[in-house]
């Protein structure tokens, strides 16, 4: 498996309606000039490790002239950067994209893999990442949020970057993660080193954390002891009183409302996928990577086993939002995270010396800057 290191999740508010074609043609001529300008000056690397940081990504698209909270920004940069770099010979590739160009993802890392000479052993295993990330941040990480737009970035040495973004409908956000390959030796154990979010959820199961550590480890022993076992422990969890279990798990008092425990993965799931269990039995996963990776694995029964694990064994698990910065509740007073101004200064400051050296119009530099320049008083006040 390849180390991998997620470098930050973000969250916008969903914003309804298209992005005009005009727009798009200049967003177009733009992205161009500005990937190859990093790409000749700083190489394919630092293009793909720059794109995984979420204050970057977000300056870019204000650059490119979108929205600069809005959930579209996420998917319309996505799709320009694929525009513009697939048709390009700069030795990279951008795969995946919203909805169904998602579920697209595995046949063209194949396709586009071999353009760029990637080797066949090197293909199915970028098929493995982008599979498992997608499953950390639906399942790992139970937030509310469904990913439905997935992109991936490769460059013919083989490093790459994932933008995927999840959607809450009912509370109207949209959060987006960001992964890059660097090194780190556990993708499953606090991958995060820069989080940031439109808000803060009061309470997410969050199966990556360290305290989450020995649930991990049981979830995996659970499922290789057989089917039969979990039922067993699941008609013994589910004599418990539901509501009032959860309030002394997590150690909270009578003063929380009463709402915070109609959130759906903070419950034990009413139907969980045997068949997924079975065939984790058949497969022996020796890790919790393994298990993610299963077939029909999703969130309701890694939830079961997360809650088998606490309740029948006493394994911690972590309720607490693994996002690190918060737009809506954090900010230049401090709380609940000070504002990271020399992530968001040094992304500002990269992107004014990329636009200045662009083989562009006059005009269009002259806008770019100003976006930037209107972005840094934003972030400032």
């Amino acid at each position: 498996m390849s180390r991998i290191k997620r470098v930050g999740i973000a969250d916008l508010p969903l914003h309804r309606g298209g992005v005009p074609r005009w727009l798009i043609d200049r967003m177009i001529k733009l992205g161009s000039e500005i990937v190859h300008i990093i790409v000749e000056e700083y190489g394919q690397k630092e293009l793909l490790a720059r794109l995984a940081n979420p204050f970057w990504f977000q300056a870019l698209g204000c650059v490119l002239g979108f929205d600069w909270h809005s959930s579209g920004l996420t998917t319309v940069v996505t799709a320009i950067l694929k525009t513009v770099i697939n048709r390009e010979e700069l030795g990279i590739i951008v795969v995946g994209g919203k909805g169904k160009k998602a579920l697209n993802t595995p046949e063209e890392i194949s396709t586009y893999g071999e353009c760029i000479g990637l080797s066949s052993s090197k293909i199915e295993l970028l098929k493995r990442i982008s599979r498992l990330t997608a499953k950390v941040d639906n399942c790992a990480i139970q937030d509310g949020y469904h990913i439905y737009h997935h992109s991936m970035l490769i460059t013919e040495e083989g490093y790459w970057t994932i933008v995927q973004q999840g959607m809450n409908l009912e509370k109207r956000y949209a959060r987006r993660y960001h992964w890059f390959s660097e090194a780190i030796e556990d993708l499953v154990e606090e991958p995060h080193t820069g989080i940031i979010s439109e808000r803060v959820e009061p309470l997410v199961l969050d199966m990556t954390s360290k305290l989450s550590r020995n649930a991990r480890k049981t979830s995996v022993d659970l499922v290789n002891d057989g089917v039969r076992r979990i039922k067993r422990l699941l008609r013994k969890l589910r004599s418990i009183a539901h509501q009032e279990g959860i309030v002394k798990w997590l150690g909270l008092n009578e003063s929380y409302t009463s709402s915070y425990f109609k959130i759906p993965y903070l419950s034990m799931p009413r139907s969980i996928n045997w068949k997924a269990v079975e065939q984790a039995y058949e497969l022996s996963p020796k890790n919790y990577e393994e298990l993610l990776l299963v077939r029909g694995m999703g969130p309701s029964t890694i939830r079961a086993l997360a809650l088998i694990s606490k309740l029948i064994y006493g394994d911690e698990i972590s309720w607490k939002d693994p996002a690190k910065y918060s737009f809506a509740f954090g900010g230049k007073d401090g709380v609940p995270y000070p504002v990271d101004t020399r992530c968001m200064d040094d992304a500002i400051r990269f992107l004014r010396d990329v636009v200045i050296a662009l083989r562009t119009d006059e005009k269009n530099k002259r806008q770019a800057l100003n976006r930037l320049r209107i972005l840094q008083l934003k972030l400032r006040n």
